[in-house]
């Protein structure tokens, strides 16, 4: 499985562009897929630099219903006729956050893009392939990125706190080992493996995604009490973990503290093979 990173907050170099988003080009022996799809086009001239034909691509999953991860969709259907997008049932509700001014701003995806015969909608949990499975809907809540409490879903005029139940993520298996991508982990990356094992309990070899324990905002690292406990969580459960976006560089570099060569961290231009 090869792994190229097309957006992310960093870079490699300068011959890539980067902006805050996430999104991930994977191919597997049976596909070509794309993890999210960042805030724009910018995965598509990235994807040029990388060698990636996105014309291939046969399979899209939009992690949740935020901007920095599907605000890339209308660019990505203007030039692939193909693939189907897979999207929580919850993706395109109204969300929303709060900014450093004070006001609260729309972060969610483009609603003209409805409908679309392309879109496959799923509830919590999907079996796609012997490949592919999708599952959402965390129940464990314990050790949350505290800045989820700046983040709402509007319903009926009012702004209530978001639960994360459109937060999808994604199982790959292939040749014997099975990954976890993530797109921000709202819901805890400590949560979403604990209900991985619900699912199968066979081992995860590796996670790829963000853990969201900086608060863009605010410009805050999540407590260090907090972001200890997480890293001595994944230190035991015998994953390598490829980190990025919201997971913030501070709160990285506390985390190789704790994990040492059990975690690294990947920029837009990185490509890593698993």
């Amino acid at each position: 499985m090869i792994v190229k990173t097309l957006v992310e907050n960093t870079s490699i170099s300068e011959d890539f562009t980067c902006e805050h988003g996430l999104s991930l080009y994977i191919e597997t022996k049976k596909h070509k897929l794309l993890f999210d799809l960042g805030q724009n086009n910018l995965f598509i001239e990235n994807a040029k630099k990388l060698n990636v034909n996105l014309s291939d691509v046969d399979i899209v999953v939009i992690s949740h219903g935020h901007y920095d991860h599907g605000g890339g969709l209308e660019a990505f259907l203007n030039i692939n006729s193909k693939a189907k997008i897979y999207l929580s049932q919850r993706a395109f509700k109204d969300y929303y956050s709060y900014r450093h001014n004070g006001e609260i701003a729309y972060i969610g995806l483009n609603k003209e893009l409805l409908p679309n015969n392309r879109f496959v909608f799923v509830e919590d949990y999907l079996y796609i392939d012997e490949e592919l499975e999708l599952f959402s809907n965390i129940k464990c809540k314990e050790m949350m990125p505290l800045s989820n409490k700046n983040i709402f879903v509007k319903s009926n005029n009012s702004f209530l706190h978001d639960d994360f139940s459109h937060e999808q993520n994604l199982i790959i298996s292939e040749l014997g080992k099975r990954g976890l991508f993530v797109g921000c982990a709202h819901c805890g990356i400590v949560n979403i493996i604990k209900q991985i094992n619900e699912i199968n309990a066979e081992p995860i070899e590796f996670v790829v995604g963000g853990f969201h324990l900086y608060n863009r905002t605010a410009k805050k690292c999540e407590d260090n009490d907090l972001i200890g406990e997480i890293g001595s969580f994944l230190n035991n459960t015998g994953s390598i973990y490829f980190t990025c976006h919201c997971t913030g560089i501070q709160p990285f570099i506390k985390l190789k503290k704790i994990m040492g060569d059990k975690v690294q961290y990947i920029s837009t231009g990185s490509i890593i093979a698993l």
